[in-house]
């Protein structure tokens, strides 16, 4: 089967996005061919170049989402008439209250642009220019229209159709033709938004079928991400009513979304994404790496708690610090080991050290005496380090692995501290209580004393301690695994592509002239198969 596998902002560069995803994925289903489309989001991730691709990566094609490219393509007076009406559909669709009719007139105008775009050429200029901001214009004020976006000005709408070329950028690549997506059985998004748009393009081109795995949701990755730009409110309305649209349209079309907990699943289904086409797909991790210390429950500081993540404001380490000043006094002999991992997020630095800060107020250094230096309760390490050369040992370092934060989408650290056999304590936000399942304790974010109770609670139980941790293992292997995963998507992959009409065989004029075990992965697929055949002459 040849996979057409979609991505924004991540495989094939070495950074970015379910990079780490989309290689297992490929490696693990090597009897299958993929052809990678990839969108890049900035200079610096395309610098940093390609991760090893296996063999079976046929081809890679890239396009910049980051930088204005200029097609050079101009429309004549019966095109731009016919972009006005198109775009005008989709920024109506955009500004109307939500109801099934704007969803349809963003849909229009977002199918009748790609049509243009493949007849006439790229949309650059066209969506860059003064009709794009005056159609704009007047849907922001057409009858129906949000209130939020009525107060939008020029430079509001100049903004917005900057951000909308780039997010409908792939519409006018050169993607479409019977040499690119059109060759391929079926498309895999490995997010929804943009990243899709190929997608959506191929199955209305050319009837392949869409498949669309999101592990943290677009749209709620949008919300995020613009919640602290400098934007103005009518630009942030515009762009969220684009995204939402889009994210609508992206459900309707695709024949089956996998999200990756039931987190992920409520915010499709708030999109309106059909609960038939959901099923939920658990993303697959490495196990092997924590298999030894895994086996081992006596492993680790009976009183000391171990928090393990990226270093960033979203992980709450200041209640963490709170909650830890109440275990101490109920439990001065315990300490906690902060682990952070080597690659930070932007300004990291300044919050790890406002940390640090409230570390040395809350607990001044300690001496046993007199002619002995003082050490703090609280320690700030990397992995890598001495104490912690590797991911594993950070886990196993304590008796209780902590989670403290107050956004979160699938856990991936609460999910290594499972394969390493640890109890933990987590504020149940995001797939937190999805993923621990009963294994852990769970206490509301934002609540220091809470979070201390219930550590202070497996701290002081160490049978406790340890049938939690056997059985968050135990649950672990079970749900989380790249084997399961790859499982559940090779059984999807051939689903899909039952339930689809064989476009490429039937346009050769012999119908049935494949059978459907020739998309089985295997070298015995390949052997030609008699059109005269009959049952017994496999015994033959």
């Amino acid at each position: 089967m040849r996979i057409g596998l979609l991505t924004e902002g991540g495989y094939p560069f070495a950074t970015g996005e379910s990079r780490l995803w989309c290689d297992r994925l490929v490696r693990g289903l090597a009897p299958h061919e993929f052809d990678v489309y990839a969108l890049g989001r900035s200079a610096r991730q395309e610098e940093t170049g390609w991760v090893a691709l296996p063999p079976q990566v046929r081809r890679v094609r890239t396009a910049s989402l980051w930088a204005p490219e200029d097609d050079g393509h101009t429309y004549g007076r019966r095109e731009r008439r016919r972009f006005a009406e198109h775009f005008g559909a989709l920024a109506t669709g955009i500004c109307a209250e939500d109801g099934t009719t704007a969803a349809d007139r963003f849909a229009d105008g977002l199918h009748g642009l790609a049509e243009l775009a493949a007849e006439r050429g790229g949309l650059y200029a066209a969506l860059r220019s003064e009709r794009a901001v005056r159609t704009l214009e007047s849907a922001c004020h057409a009858p129906g229209a949000r209130r939020s976006v009525a107060h939008a000005t020029v430079p509001d709408y100049l903004d917005t159709v900057d951000q909308l070329e780039r997010a409908l950028r792939p519409l006018s690549l050169d993607w479409y033709g019977e040499d690119g997506l059109g060759a391929v059985d079926l498309c895999h998004a490995a997010s929804g938004g943009t990243a899709a748009l190929p997608g959506l393009l191929a199955k209305r081109f050319f009837g392949t079928p869409l498949l669309v795995t999101e592990y943290g949701v677009q749209l709620r990755a949008h919300y995020l991400a613009t919640g602290g730009t400098p934007r103005s409110a009518p630009v942030r309305a515009l762009l969220a009513g684009f995204h939402g649209r889009l994210a609508g349209e992206v459900y309707r079309q695709a024949s089956l979304v996998t999200p990756g907990n039931t987190h992920a699943r409520r915010w499709q289904e708030r999109c309106g994404a059909d609960r038939a086409k959901l099923r939920t797909v658990y993303p697959g991790m490495e196990s092997d790496r924590f298999t030894e210390v895994g086996e081992d429950e006596e492993s680790g500081d009976p009183a000391t708690l171990v928090w393990v993540g990226r270093v960033e404001p979203a992980k709450d380490l200041i209640a963490l610090l709170h909650a830890f000043a109440e275990v101490r006094k109920a439990q001065p002999d315990v300490r906690l080991r902060i682990i952070a991992a080597p690659v930070r997020e932007p300004g990291a630095d300044a919050y790890i050290a406002h940390c640090k800060a409230l570390a040395a107020q809350l607990f001044p250094d300690e001496a046993p005496g007199a002619h002995a230096v003082g050490e703090n309760p609280v320690s700030f390490e990397e992995i890598g380090g001495p104490e912690a050369p590797t991911l594993a040992e950070a886990y196993t370092a304590g008796a209780v692995v902590v989670l403290s934060s107050v956004v979160e989408g699938f856990p991936i650290s609460l999910v290594e501290s499972m394969f390493c056999a640890r109890a933990t304590v987590s504020t149940d936000v995001g797939a937190v209580v999805e993923v621990i399942g009963g294994t852990g304790l769970v206490v509301p974010p934002r609540n220091p004393r809470a979070l201390a109770d219930a550590c202070l609670a497996l701290l002081r139980d160490p049978e406790r301690r340890y049938r939690l941790g056997a059985a968050a293992r135990a649950r672990a292997l079970e749900l989380f695994t790249v084997e399961q995963n790859l499982a559940a998507f090779r059984g999807i992959y051939l689903e899909l592509l039952s339930h689809s009409p064989v476009r490429r065989r039937a346009a050769e004029g012999v119908p049935f002239a494949h059978p459907a075990e020739a998309y089985v992965p295997g070298a015995w697929a390949d052997q030609p198969v008699s059109a005269t055949s009959g049952p017994g002459d496999a015994d033959a």
